[in-house]
């Protein structure tokens, strides 16, 4: 298995490749597909919470590491009445 520093370099590497091969491409469809797959791979889903639905996450969170949990079927109920609420 790599260590983390013969990874970083093989990123550093890889990515100045990739860069010097793109700054060649002259076909504007091969590069508008380029941008689309690294559009694509930049989107994430976010969800804001208000704060007090932040305040109960960490409260749920440390709950969670005292052992105090409920099913995931009971918790899928409370974040939709929270995501109803904004």
């Amino acid at each position: 298995m790599p260590n983390l520093k013969t990874k970083n370099m093989n990123i550093m590497q890889l990515r100045q490749e990739l860069i010097h091969r793109i700054s060649r491409i002259e076909d504007i469809d091969f590069l508008n597909a380029i941008k689309t797959i690294l559009d694509y791979k930049k989107k994430e889903t976010f969800i804001e919470l208000t704060a007090d639905q932040e305040k109960e996450l960490l409260f749920a969170s440390k709950e969670g590491k005292k052992g105090n949990v409920i099913s995931q079927s009971e918790m899928d109920q409370k974040v939709e009445e929270w995501l109803s609420e904004k």
